[in-house]
């Protein structure tokens, strides 16, 4: 009896044991496909590459020339830690010492040991710990500090999806950062509340343009997706003002304009946060008309005041949310500026609606050197 209960401890201390191996190496690998184990491996194949070049150097002077070596030194500085690149440029230090004495100073041929090629071996070599370091210094993963921005631009992407419309509704946006980057300081976030009878969409332009307001537009669609759809509609914007305010950001003001639209009747109302007006097209008249709402800019001061105003899309009827790119230039104004958009809008909005943000978009503000955001909303 207590060899069996004995016997049954062991093999339950064996089973754990196995469990904890399995665990340690699967974390392992898991931390090594994400780029934070080890980077042992193409510290391995950088080194096995410094005598290959070295060889090549020797015994095919026309065909491989000792600046070759800046190649692994190059990729060193983009895939390696400080500490493991160090390793890497001693070694192709002694690959340049080892090709000199083969070569000579005087070797006749295509390849030789020059000053020169020590000078553009050595700068390579700085600049790649430079680089290194710096990733190093903001922690980011020897491997995937390109997928992280990725991803970053993808959640800000997914944040700005629109959700689907009942029948008889259509929404359409377009956004476009500065300068062709994948960041953008304009944004959009949307949700369905009351049961999913009402639409809310915020759109957001932050202080800054492209890349310079990415980080802060990342931060706030993140915290005013959490708001929408938690708060009353007029308390949304107080809150969003209050949260750019505890920031203490040097430049930590934005304009934001929220719409909250009732889709079985057609009635909205507009809250503006030092926003440019809203665009209605009536389709009994034809005529675009400016819906602007009263309020200052987020993150200025406490206490700010919201005011809305209210409207009502009717059946062919069209809204346009839009941010300043797309009307504000160095060389027009910006009631010009409105007038050219409502004037393409008649173009493409009036005959149809897919595809007209992109559209209007290029035809207003193509090369604009700002980020652009337009939102359209119609009714059947």
């Amino acid at each position: 009896m207590a060899g069996g209960v004995g016997a049954d401890s062991f093999t339950a201390r064996m089973r754990k044991s196995a469990h904890r191996v399995r665990t340690a190496l699967r974390k392992s690998g898991v931390d090594y496909f994400r780029g934070d184990g080890s980077d042992w491996i193409a510290l391995a194949g950088l080194l096995l590459t410094i005598p290959a070049i070295a060889w090549g150097t020797i015994a095919m002077p026309v065909w491989c020339a000792p600046a070759a070596l800046v190649l692994p030194i190059v990729a060193g500085g983009l895939l390696l830690r400080p500490a493991s690149l160090l390793g890497l440029y001693a070694a192709a230090a002694l690959a340049l010492i080892v090709e000199s004495v083969q070569l000579g100073p005087y070797t006749e041929g295509a390849a030789r040991v020059t000053p020169g090629t020590v000078l553009v071996v050595a700068a390579c070599g700085f600049f790649g710990l430079l680089i290194a370091q710096f990733r190093s210094r903001v922690g980011v993963p020897w491997r995937r500090g390109g997928t992280m921005l990725f991803d970053l631009r993808e959640r800000i992407r997914v944040q700005s999806k629109l959700p689907a419309l009942p029948k008889g509704w259509h929404r359409e946006m377009a956004l476009r950062p500065a300068g062709g980057q994948s960041f953008s300081g304009d944004f959009v976030v949307a949700a369905r509340t009351n049961g999913g009878r009402t639409l809310e969409v915020v759109l957001t332009d932050v202080s800054g343009k492209g890349m310079d307001a990415g980080s802060r537009a990342l931060l706030l669609s993140g915290a005013f997706g959490g708001l929408l759809g938690s708060l009353p509609p007029h308390g949304f914007l107080h809150a969003a003002n209050g949260y750019l305010l505890r920031q203490d950001w040097d430049e930590g003001f934005a304009t934001s304009i929220h719409l909250v639209l009732d889709l079985d009747s057609g009635d909205y109302e507009l809250l503006s946060a030092g926003h440019l007006p809203a665009l209605q097209l009536s389709a009994g008249t034809g005529r675009w008309e400016e819906k602007a709402a009263e309020g200052p800019l987020l993150g200025v001061y406490d206490g700010a005041q919201f005011d809305p105003v209210k409207g009502s899309l009717r059946p062919g009827d069209v809204l346009m949310l839009f941010t300043d790119g797309l009307v504000e230039t160095a060389d027009r104004d910006l009631s010009e500026g409105i007038d050219r958009l409502t004037g393409e809008a008649e173009r493409y909005v009036a005959p149809g609606f897919e595809g007209a943000a992109w559209h209007l978009i290029e035809a207003v503000a193509k090369d604009v050197n700002d980020d652009r955001a337009l939102l359209l909303i119609r009714r059947d």
